[in-house]
């Protein structure tokens, strides 16, 4: 299927691994301009080997600083791909005031920066689309990870209240809720948290779906190229009547906010 990205610009940040990584390589491959930032040079000309086309910048899209220098170098985008973000397991009790602010700031204020300087163009021009990468977590706070929890809900309602904003015009936003996701550090968080870290990468997997994603319909690690796919189709124009979702990967069950 062709989703008519070719010639659109894409900004994908957290984009040098895992579901960032992927996002860039996919929308790549259907024709988009593709443009990834980072913090490490070295992962920065490696995703952009890797991904065969696109442009590669160094900017900490996670602080103030890194943001304005990353808009100054890319002054507009048609995709913007708000992916960056980091996660831990960490007993309530111990998360101190700057895990909060930690988190919050590279995982909330790092898109709604990008977000802020790119929207008005978009309504401008009349096209746009804007896709936040949340988490389940989201919606079904892991006892053990609440700081990241709250990151993501949050990031569901600046999604949500930005689409209000497009009424009437061809720009979208949109966010995507993966469910637990196979990336670079997965595996030692899953042994974190296991019963039993001797166990193999598979009992372990399975221990965790059974114990901790119950809901989970498809019991096992999501596979960030199926992450990419559904972001693709989201960003593309084939998608234009999709605008204010909230677009669950794993399709486990996801309560009503009230």
């Amino acid at each position: 299927m062709d989703l008519k990205l070719r010639g659109k610009s894409a900004l994908v940040t957290g984009s040098t691994a895992g579901i960032g990584l992927e996002i860039a390589r996919q929308l790549a491959t259907e024709g988009a301009d593709v443009i990834i930032c980072g913090r490490d040079q070295g992962k920065l000309d490696a995703a952009a080997a890797d991904i065969g086309a696109a442009r590669a910048i160094l900017a900490d899209a996670a602080t103030a600083e890194g943001a304005a220098a990353l808009v100054a170098a890319v002054p507009t985008v048609d995709i913007l791909v708000n992916n960056l973000g980091i996660y831990e397991s960490k007993p309530f009790a111990e998360i101190t005031d700057d895990d909060w602010r930690r988190f919050f700031e590279v995982n909330v204020l790092s898109g709604a920066r990008l977000a802020r300087a790119y929207f008005p163009g978009m309504l401008a021009r009349d096209w746009g689309r804007i896709i936040f990468i949340s988490s389940e977590s989201a919606v079904l706070i892991p006892p053990d990870m609440i700081h990241y929890g709250m990151t993501k809900t949050a990031q569901l309602a600046i999604s949500r209240g930005l689409a209000a904003l497009t009424k009437g015009t061809n720009v979208t936003v949109n966010t995507v809720m993966p469910g637990t996701t196979r990336s670079e550090g997965i595996v030692s968080f899953l042994k974190s948290v296991a019963s039993d870290a001797s166990q193999s990468d598979a009992e372990i997997e399975r221990e965790f779906f059974s114990r901790d994603r119950p809901t989970s319909l498809i019991q096992r690690m999501i596979e960030p190229e199926e992450v990419a796919s559904m972001v693709a189709y989201v960003a593309s124009p084939l998608a234009a009547a999709t605008n204010g979702a909230a677009l669950r990967v794993d399709g486990g069950i996801t309560p009503t906010i009230v």
